[in-house]
């Protein structure tokens, strides 16, 4: 532990004002800088929820120094869905995004991620390490083969977006028989631009961190991007199998489970 992770604490959410606190920090972010909204928003309360809310875990980063009572201590969230609390739910919340049916037929064990965000105070620094060790330690102990969920670019414009897109089209899809399409309600093609035509700089410029972050783990993207009107996004779908990660990024998982 350093200095600057001391006052930090990783764990799943345990009461309503942790609940309260993760919707806070996703309204900051999803609603006031994203410029996002959705049925259950609460805009008086400043809240950022859903139906998922109520059967998912909330793996929250917390920082000690803030308040509970002013629902500020929590500086980061991942919402996480097993796939067998799922089923038992009816549904992943991307289920409305992309046919899952390849994943749901691969006799693999699933969850799904989302909502994930940290306050902007807290990007980039060691507090988004501990987070992404927690989340590493809860799948390490579930025994889980794929991590899946949307990742999105800011805005709807895809030819805003045609570089980044396009690179993740030619170079990362994942294996066909993974691979989830995108509904047609909403299809984005990602293959706006040729391959020899790319420009990996201009790309990687556009590209989000948290999936540059995922592609480095050795990531792959479902088939086609998906336009979120209501939260004012381009989602694309983000696959991650755990049984195939290179050694050097397992190593940094399996630690998480020793230490």
């Amino acid at each position: 532990m350093t200095v600057e992770t001391s006052f930090f604490e990783t764990r799943l959410a345990t009461d309503e004002t942790d609940l309260l606190a993760a919707q806070r920090l996703r309204y900051r972010v999803f609603v006031e800088e994203l410029g996002g909204d959705g049925p259950l928003v609460d805009h008086e309360r400043r809240l950022e929820r859903d139906e998922f809310d109520t059967v998912v875990d909330q793996m929250i980063l917390v920082d000690n120094r803030r308040s509970r009572d002013d629902l500020d201590h929590v500086v980061g969230v991942y919402r996480l869905l097993p796939g067998d609390r799922a089923e038992r739910f009816g549904r992943f919340y991307c289920d409305s995004e992309y046919d899952l049916s390849s994943l749901r037929s691969s006799g693999r064990s699933l969850l799904e991620m989302g909502r994930s965000c940290v306050d902007p105070a807290f990007r980039g620094g060691a507090g988004l390490m501990l987070l992404w060790s927690a989340l590493a330690e809860y799948v390490l102990s579930r025994d889980i083969d794929i991590l899946f969920g949307v990742a999105s670019f800011h805005g709807t414009d895809a030819g805003r977006l045609a570089q980044p897109l396009s690179w993740l089209h030619h170079n990362h899809l994942a294996p066909s028989e993974m691979r989830p399409r995108a509904l047609p309600d909403a299809y984005q093609p990602m293959d706006l631009i040729a391959a020899p035509q790319l420009d990996r700089r201009a790309a990687m410029v556009g590209m989000p961190p948290l999936i540059k972050a995922y592609l480095r783990l050795g990531g792959q993207i479902g088939e086609g991007a998906w336009i979120d009107h209501e939260f004012n996004t381009t989602d694309v779908f983000l696959l991650l199998d755990t049984k195939a990660m290179s050694q050097k990024h397992r190593k940094f998982y399996e630690t998480r489970q020793e230490q």
